[in-house]
């Protein structure tokens, strides 16, 4: 505490000196973000290693040791259960939906409330709660969490600026250190952009843009540093495709966009089911259950139900083996489910991408096209797929761009995303995430409450206009 009582005045004796006072301003209300983005970008290289190497660990016993499974599992995902309702209940699950709540319930009266969404054991849990989960063969991603470690990172540099530092807005600081997640998991600074205008808030981007575009550059910058300038997936070969192929696309994106929607539909479900349970051992029941369940079929059927499901993609679009059996969409629907009602702390972004991708590559085998278009499918399924479930067609569209650099094919993925938004309503008029956020926001407030939910149909006041980094009431 003495080195950071010393580092602060330090930094104040040179920021006191700066006679220029709008470029002093400035300054000191872009150090946080750009400090918080350097952190989140360390942190995701690191998650994203330890990651890589539980699911390696988890192919190791799949390949030699299979029956394993029926041990591990269940050991893993009691454990990844235990250490979220033990030490961190809000760790559990995605994540997004947690910095979504955050977002909006940010003031001064709940600091408290949002402290239990976003904060220091928020990171540590998440990260040993999902890396357990996926060694154990669950079906789960890193990028979700990784927005929650993003929003807690920034969310805590917040906290620690001295009180002769300009206020900064909470608000922006967790929806920019989202975007910041997002954009160092997949490498994907414009997915980044687009996810918080999208997905976190309604305020128009013109309010916090110069912060937010800052964030997601130096996040992004500081894990390409470490890991390269990698794609999420590579580049597939979409070339030559016919123009018939609009109709597949489409085809792809109304079961993609309708699975994706039932399948969020079905946790929630299964979720409010769960929630009767008056017993810490009906939870581990279901828990074992479902690691059974998950087991079996990877032992049984199909080993691909386990895990993220981005060896399921990169096999899809960069090999010649582009059937699929049928029950797989079903398959990695059922893993996800069965993984995420678990209570354990990991996200269904990827293995949303990898059930829509197992969509495309079985219609693709339908339609009898060419491997080109065949991957054009997958593509679509992913982005349909992933849009049923989050509801954001253009952030989808952009990750899936991203992730494998085929521009020539945007205008096929913008359409699958338009198309599965529009067939999701069909199911359901909100998306999973908005569902589970206003579910966190009930708990926090209680039952005697009213979630404390604001219009968000006008930006933030701030005091010095483009960047909007402040808030005087925030």
């Amino acid at each position: 505490m003495k080195l950071l009582r010393s580092a602060r005045s330090w930094l104040k004796g040179i920021f006191d000196n700066i006679r220029n006072e709008k470029l002093k301003q400035n300054f000191l209300q872009a150090l946080p973000f750009w400090i918080a983005s350097v952190i989140t970008g360390l942190l995701a290289v690191l998650y994203a290693k330890l990651f890589a190497l539980a699911e390696s660990g988890t192919a190791y016993i799949v390949h030699h040791h299979s029956w394993w499974l029926f041990i591990i599992m269940p050991v893993c995902f009691v454990f990844a259960w235990w250490v979220v309702m033990k030490y961190a209940i809000y760790a559990r699950g995605s994540g997004i939906p947690q910095v979504m709540a955050a977002i909006e319930i940010a003031k001064p009266a709940h600091v408290g409330k949002v402290k239990k969404l976003l904060s220091l054991r928020i990171i540590v849990v998440k990260m040993i709660s999902s890396l357990v989960m996926i060694f154990g063969g669950g079906v789960i991603g890193r990028e979700g969490p990784t927005i929650q470690i993003a929003g807690s990172v920034f969310h805590k540099v917040n906290q620690w600026l001295p009180a002769w530092w300009p206020k900064i807005s909470k608000r922006n600081m967790i929806m920019t250190g989202a975007a910041a997640g997002l954009a160092a998991a997949f490498n994907t600074p414009l997915g980044g952009i687009v996810f918080a205008v999208e997905e976190l808030t309604k305020l128009h981007i013109s309010y916090f843009k110069t912060a937010l575009f800052t964030a997601v550059i130096i996040a992004g910058l500081t894990a390409q540093g470490l890991l390269g300038p990698y794609l999420y997936l590579g580049y597939p070969d979409v070339n030559a495709v016919s123009g018939f192929i609009f109709g597949g696309v489409i085809c792809v994106a109304i079961v993609a966009g309708l699975m994706g929607s039932y399948m969020s539909k079905l946790m929630l479900a299964v979720m409010a089911w769960k929630a009767k349970f008056t017993s810490a051992g009906k939870q581990v029941l279901y828990i074992v259950g479902c690691a059974l369940v998950i087991a079996a079929l990877a032992v049984f059927l199909d080993e691909r139900v386990l895990g993220s499901g981005k060896e399921l993609m990169a096999h899809s679009l960069f090999t010649q083996d582009k059937s699929m059996a049928w029950y797989v969409p079903f398959m990695r629907a059922g893993g996800s489910i069965l993984s995420f009602t678990t209570g354990a702390a990991g996200g269904v972004f990827a293995p949303s991408l990898s059930a829509g991708a197992s969509v495309g590559a079985v219609m693709a085998g339908w339609f009898h096209v060419t491997s080109a278009e065949a991957n054009l499918l997958i593509l679509s399924g992913m982005v349909a797929f992933l849009t049923g479930v989050t509801r954001t067609p253009f952030t989808s569209a952009i990750l899936v761009l991203e992730m494998t650099d085929r521009h020539n094919v945007i205008f096929h993925l913008m359409l699958a995303g338009m198309v599965a938004s529009l067939i999701s309503i069909l199911v359901d008029k909100h998306s999973f995430y908005d569902r589970l956020k206003h579910q966190y926001i009930h708990e926090l407030n209680g039952p005697e409450e009213e979630p404390d939910v604001p219009a968000g149909n006008g930006a933030e006041k701030t005091r010095n206009g483009d960047a909007a980094l402040t808030n005087e009431k925030d």
